[in-house]
């Protein structure tokens, strides 16, 4: 028989997720002798055996990969012949050139809560089971290789059947590094609202218990602390409310099975995939009428948003008879997710009447990621826990760079190669805890990612608090990126497009190139530059940032743009019930031009009719009064109002103003604002259908690229992409990268890879 020895290099995500021993099993299986390690750059085999045996165990690793691995790159050298004794599992080889990919913290394996729920089993309720093909990952690694000693799991040292399955090539958990059980791994306990240990035979029940009785218990989970409540209960989810500071926006929800949702939300065939998916976000679904869940829990939303169990923890807390527990971030207003008992404890006394922790450390906090379903493609809205750190593909290799990202949302990016590693969540940079938790996690991925970036990009905002980190970096290239550039290049990253395209970039705010305020954008770009060709005129914003949380600003704004003097004419509703005197000085500071700064903002329209409308004059999170205009809107109606497109130059210009007065129109003639949200929102998909087809003909560009926070609008969304598909159009639109600002850092970074390269 005709022999053959080959090495095997793959790269990927290899580690941690049962690769080894697949391959182990494979090739006894095959009779193949050799071996297989954990390197720094993915897994190394290498094998000797009968020429067909050795084709077929390379074609078989590729096609009966464990469910968690993910190749990148597979590469296989001939070798001079050498005998091996057997087919062995070697130590991991580590060097200085770190290339492997990281799997992110996956849901519990069904294997898993089998074992979890029989009585027989060893890991009978054990809170902390897990295997090759689940748990925690990316929030538990100090350092690569993954080995045990190089997470959170180092201080447990394995009892005698743990460490037997732990090195047992054919057991599920052989190498599985947080393996543990009740005799030897983390174990729970329930404290006070003072931070007290509690006894207690059972941390669990006595949670349930208490969570029935209407209390509120921050749990630990995976990247941090949640604060739960019973979501049935009223007075608990508004205690939470109050406690938290909290006003409005909607809480997260959790329920044991999909049985349990459908009893208060429609979940359709494409939602059902992502709520059951290993990375279990919280996903957006429509609600159903006469729930029993709090209508508290998502005021003026018709969506809850949901998530199924994805630790073992949240399942035996989730089956106590619960309908659905709110399980929201545990943090103040503001500040990032709790990650360490006791500064869980310190932060959030005075929220939890209880905590219940565990001894197991996470390294590095991830909040839940949240998305939509639009008809089949998911909306990611906030990508995190699940999802990072596994790499997005760009179309070329690049250079080491890092992208700081902006103001709200904040994300880092890191590129290295052909991948783009985009942080979790991180949160608003407005406060010190968050700046830490920026600072810290860009030194983690460097570490685990062995990247040190020459080459730093940023956001053009002089005030950002990512801007002015990036400022301060000694020995590295900077390079600024326009913010509303770099929402269309993240999106043109994420569809690997290189070309020009015409890039609707719609939001609340960014830095522009003359020092104003842009929002409403139509840019010819491509990745190492771009036009701006297009944009709403321009109108104060009094109050400056004050006008985001206070929609009634833009509306006296809008309106005495609009109106003028005449102002005091009008017979509405909206200036009846302003207080005179923050109205009058609102009006002097827009006369005199006094911290009223110029906004082509289209999110700042969507305030100042939202607000014209009566449907909200003050907003208590970012976007509400944008969301819930939008919530209004009645799809059957398919009427629009005039607009007006300018030519100035080479430039379109939108008047916002001819929308405000077929707006105060209608609202004279007695029409239902939710008519007039119907007839804005069209209104604004003809004013952009008009744009890229005067674009097509000035330009001959045939691609569109849509991005920004306000593309989170899905009817605005949908009804867009679907008017320019019927005229022909190629549509771009975001789908695993946020279309909000969490997506810009992986914009700025492949700007910066082009102007550099």
């Amino acid at each position: 028989m005709k022999h053959k020895r080959v090495k095997i290099q793959i790269s990927g995500i290899v580690q941690g997720v049962g690769f080894r021993p697949f391959v182990f099993r494979l090739a006894r299986e095959k009779r193949l002798k050799g071996y297989v390690c954990n390197t720094s750059q993915g897994v190394e085999i290498e094998v000797v055996g009968g020429k067909v045996e050795v084709e077929r165990f390379i074609q078989e690793i590729t096609t009966g990969k464990p469910p968690l691995a993910r190749i990148v790159d597979f590469k296989v050298f001939s070798l001079p012949s050498l005998s091996y004794s057997d087919f062995t599992i070697r130590e991991s080889i580590s060097n200085s050139d770190r290339s492997v990919l990281i799997s992110a913290d996956i849901a519990v394996c069904d294997d898993c809560l089998r074992e979890l729920f029989d009585k027989d089993d060893r890991r009978y309720l054990y809170p902390f089971i897990n295997c090759t093909n689940c748990g925690p990952r990316y929030t538990i690694i100090k350092d690569i290789p993954y080995d045990r000693e190089k997470t959170t799991m180092q201080p447990f040292t394995m009892c005698k059947p743990c460490a037997a399955e732990y090195h047992n090539p054919s057991d599920r958990r052989f190498h599985a590094q947080p393996n543990a059980c009740p005799q030897c791994g983390p174990h729970l306990t329930l404290h006070n609202g003072e931070g007290l240990p509690l006894p207690c035979a059972n941390p669990i029940q006595e949670c349930i218990n208490l969570l029935r009785q209407g209390k509120i218990v921050a749990i630990k989970g995976i990247g941090g602390f949640h604060l739960a409540v019973d979501a049935t209960n009223n007075f608990a989810v508004a205690l939470l409310r109050e406690r938290k500071h909290r006003e409005e926006k909607p809480f997260a929800l959790m329920s044991y099975s999909l049985q349990e949702i459908e009893r208060y939300a429609f979940i359709t065939p494409a939602e059902r995939i992502h709520l059951v998916s290993k990375e279990r976000p919280i996903v957006l679904l429509k609600k159903k009428g006469d729930s029993e869940i709090s209508p508290a829990v998502a005021p003026r939303s018709r969506h809850w948003g949901v998530m199924l169990p994805y630790t073992p923890l949240h399942y035996l807390i989730t089956r106590g008879n619960f309908l659905a527990l709110v399980m929201t971030s545990g943090n103040l207003k503001e500040e990032p997710i709790a990650i360490d008992n006791e500064e869980a404890i310190g932060r959030l006394k005075g929220i939890a009447d209880y905590f219940l922790v565990h001894n197991r450390a996470i390294y590095l906090r991830s909040d839940d990621s949240v998305l939509k379903v639009v008809g089949d493609r998911p909306l990611m809205i906030r990508r995190s826990r699940g999802y990072v750190p596994v790499p997005l593909f760009l179309k070329r290799e690049g250079k080491e760079i890092l992208a700081c990202g902006g103001e709200l949302k904040n994300t880092v990016c890191l590129t290295k190669g052909c991948f783009a590693f985009l942080s979790q969540h991180i949160g608003d940079l407005e406060n010190l805890q968050t700046l830490d938790f920026f600072e810290y996690t860009i030194n983690h991925l460097k570490k685990i990612l062995e990247i040190n970036p020459k080459i730093i990009a940023y956001d053009l905002h002089p005030e950002y608090l990512s801007t002015k980190f990036a400022l301060e970096q000694k020995g590295m290239k900077k390079v600024g990126v326009q913010h509303h550039h770099a929402h269309i290049a993240s999106c043109m990253a994420e569809n690997q497009i290189e070309e020009e395209v015409i890039g609707i970039a719609l939001d609340g705010a960014g830095y522009g190139l003359d020092g104003k305020i842009w929002g409403g954008e139509v840019l010819l770009a491509n990745l190492k530059s771009f036009r701006r060709v297009g944009h709403f005129c321009y109108i104060p914003m009094p109050g400056n940032t004050l006008a985001i949380k206070e929609p009634w600003r833009m509306a006296l704004s809008y309106l005495y743009a609009l109106y003028g003097e005449r102002l005091g004419q009008l017979k509405l509703a909206f200036l009846e019930r302003l207080d005179l005197n923050k109205k009058k000085l609102v009006l002097q500071m827009i006369e005199r031009g006094v911290n009223s700064p110029l906004t082509s903002s289209c999110g700042r329209l969507f305030d100042g009719v939202a607000s014209l409308i009566g449907i909200r004059d003050y907003n208590t999170y970012e976007g509400q009064a944008a969301i819930e205009l939008e919530m209004i809107v009645d799809d059957r109606i398919g009427e629009c109002y005039p607009f007006l497109i300018k030519t100035r130059g080479n430039t379109f210009e939108i008047s916002p103003l001819w929308i405000v007065k077929g707006v105060v129109e209608d609202l004279l003639a007695g029409m239902p604002p939710s008519f007039i949200s119907s007839k804005f929102h069209n209104t604004l998909i003809n004013i952009f259908k008009d744009l890229c087809l005067q674009g097509r003909k000035r330009f001959s560009v045939n691609k569109v690229v849509l991005s920004g926070g306000v593309f989170q609008n899905v009817f605005l969304l949908t009804g867009l992409k679907r008017a320019l598909e019927e005229e022909g159009f190629e549509v771009y639109t975001h789908s695993s990268v946020p279309t909000n600002d969490g997506g810009i850092s992986l914009g700025q970074a492949v700007i910066a890879a082009a102007k550099t390269s």
